[in-house]
C-alpha cells in the first residue's frame, strides 16, 4: 500500500501521521514537499525513515509537470490558472500523476492520496488494519471509496489534534437518510453545510496500467469507464444470449451496438463504497488554522473575490473573517461556528449516531509517542546525516516518469483490438470534470431528488 500526498506541514504533524499509517499497514510514502515540510530539518528526518520518498518542488519538477499530458486534456481544465485552492487542486493532481508511476515501479498494489490532516480509520476489517481491509476487497474491484468523517472539536485550545480529538461527525453515506435530514439543522449549526469542508471522501485504487488521478479525491483509468451502469450489462448479456443461441438475426448496426456494450462491460472500472471504514478529516481543529489558511492565499477578503480562490463556502467565510476581524472577534466566531460547546446538543447527536467517538487513532498515536519512536527518528537523523535528494536524483525520477507517461500514450498503438477499444471508450468517457472537494447533500439536493 502506498500513500501519496502534497504537504507543507511541520514535522510535528507529519511524523504521527506517517507512523500511524505504518502501524495499520502502509509500506510506502511518496511525499511532495514544500514550505515548512521542505526544510532540511524536516526532510532529513523523513528521508531516514524506511519506505519514505521525498520529492521537492524544484524548478525541474515544475518544468516536468508543465509537459504533462493533463494540460492537453479537458477533465481538469476548469481548475487551471486560478489561485489558492484551485491551484492546489491542480498541483495535487499533477503530483498524483507522478506518484502513480513511482508506485508501479515500487511494486505497490494500492495507492491512496491523503493529506497530512487525514487519518484512515479501517473499521469493519477483521483486525484494525488497512492491509487486512484491502486484502478482503474482491479482485474485480479497482477503486475503494472511504467516506470521510469530520472532526468536531470541543475546545478552542487544541494543540495536537491527533491525540486530543475523539469526536467526529459521520458522513451522509454512513447515516440513515431520515436521521441525516431530520437532524440536519442541529448538526449544521448555522454553517453553510453539514460539513465545514468536503464530504465526498477519498479513495484507494489498484495500481495498474493507464491510471490517472481524477482530482485529489478519486482515480481514473484511461482504458476503463468508471462504474458503468449495470443496466447496460444486463442488456448486453440478454442480447449476447439471443444472438449466440441463433434465435434472432442481427444487422451490422445491431452487431455494432452489441460489440459496443460488450467492450463497455469488459473495460469498466468497478468501485465500491465502504460501509464502516472512513477517512478522519481533522479540519479547522486549531484556532491558528484560521490565520494559516489566510496567510497562504493572496485573495481580497470580499464575497466576490473569494469565489475565485476557494471551492467550498465555509473556507470563503473563514478567509474573510480571518482577514477582517480582530483576534477576539475571530476567536468568538471560531467558537460559534467550529467548537462544539453545547454538551446537551453533543449528547443528543451522539445518541442519534450523527456524532461518534473514535479512540483507536488517538490511542495508537499516544502509544507511539510514549514509545519514543518520534524522538528516535529525529535523533537518528541527526546522528546519521544523509544528504537530501539532489537534482540528479530528481532528474532521474522525472525521466522515468516522462518515459512511463510517453509509454502510456503509445500503448496499444500496434494492437487493433486495443485501438478499437480506446475509440469506443472515448465515446463513453467524454472526459467529465475531475471530482472536486464537494459538500455533503443539503435540503436543495433532497428536494431535487424527490422531484426527479
Amino acid at each position: 500500500i502506498c500513500i501519496t500526498g502534497s504537504t507543507s506541514a511541520s514535522l510535528h504533524q507529519i511524523l504521527p501521521w506517517l507512523y500511524y499509517h505504518k502501524v495499520i499497514g502502509v509500506s510506502h510514502f511518496i511525499l511532495f514537499v514544500e514550505g515548512e515540510a521542505a526544510k532540511p530539518a524536516v526532510t532529513s528526518v523523513l528521508e531516514s525513515i524506511r519506505g519514505v520518498k521525498i520529492i521537492y518542488r524544484t524548478k525541474e519538477l515544475k518544468e516536468q509537470q508543465d509537459r504533462s499530458r493533463i494540460w492537453n486534456e479537458t477533465w481538469l481544465s476548469g481548475f487551471f490558472y486560478k489561485p489558492c485552492n484551485y491551484e492546489l487542486f491542480v498541483k495535487q493532481s499533477l503530483n498524483m500523476e507522478m506518484a502513480i508511476v513511482m508506485a508501479r515501479e515500487a511494486g505497490m498494489d494500492w495507492i491512496i492520496h491523503l493529506d497530512t490532516d487525514e487519518l484512515i480509520h479501517p473499521a469493519g476489517a477483521r483486525e484494525y488494519s488497512l492491509r487486512r481491509l484491502l486484502l478482503d476487497v474482491p479482485d474485480n474491484v479497482d477503486m475503494v471509496i472511504f467516506p470521510n468523517y469530520e472532526s468536531s472539536v470541543e475546545r478552542d485550545d487544541i494543540k495536537d489534534p491527533f491525540t486530543e480529538v475523539s469526536m467526529f461527525k459521520k458522513n451522509y453515506d454512513h447515516l440513515p437518510k431520515d436521521t441525516y435530514f431530520g437532524l440536519y439543522k442541529e448538526a449544521t449549526r448555522g454553517n453553510p453545510n453539514y460539513f465545514l469542508t468536503y464530504g465526498n471522501g477519498k479513495s484507494a485504487a489498484r495500481v495498474q496500467e493507464h491510471m490517472r488521478p481524477n482530482g485529489a479525491h478519486r482515480w481514473h483509468n484511461y482504458m476503463k469507464s468508471p462504474k458503468y451502469d449495470v443496466r447496460y450489462l444486463h442488456l448486453w448479456s440478454f442480447s449476447f444470449l439471443l444472438v449466440f443461441s441463433s434465435q434472432v438475426q442481427v444487422n451490422s448496426g445491431e452487431m455494432f451496438l452489441l460489440n459496443y456494450l460488450a467492450i463497455c462491460y469488459l473495460f469498466s472500472c468497478s468501485e465500491i463504497k465502504l460501509e464502516e471504514a472512513a477517512i478522519l478529516h481533522y479540519t479547522y481543529t486549531k484556532f491558528s488554522d484560521l490565520t494559516s489558511r489566510r496567510d497562504r492565499c493572496g485573495c481580497k477578503p470580499t464575497k466576490e473575490d473569494v469565489k475565485r480562490c476557494f471551492i467550498l463556502e465555509f473556507d470563503r467565510l473563514a478567509f474573510i473573517i480571518a482577514s477582517t476581524a480582530t483576534e477576539q472577534e475571530m476567536r468568538n466566531w471560531y467558537r460559534e461556528h467550529v467548537v462544539w460547546t453545547d454538551k446537551d446538543t453533543n449528547l443528543k447527536l451522539l445518541r442519534k449516531g450523527v456524532l461518534t467517538r473514535i479512540y483507536a487513532p488517538m490511542a495508537i498515536i499516544r502509544g507511539l509517542k510514549e514509545s519514543g519512536i518520534f524522538i528516535d527518528a529525529v535523533t537518528s537523523a541527526k546522528a546519521h546525516p544523509k544528504a537530501n535528494i539532489g537534482l540528479e536524483n530528481n532528474e532521474s525520477i522525472h525521466t522515468n516518469v516522462t518515459a512511463a507517461q510517453s509509454t502510456t500514450l503509445k500503448e496499444g498503438g500496434n494492437d487493433n483490438s486495443q485501438a478499437t477499444a480506446r475509440k469506443i471508450l472515448e465515446m463513453i468517457d467524454v472526459q467529465e470534470e475531475a471530482v472536486p472537494p464537494m459538500s455533503p447533500p443539503g435540503f436543495l439536493e433532497l428536494m431535487e431528488s424527490a422531484l426527479s
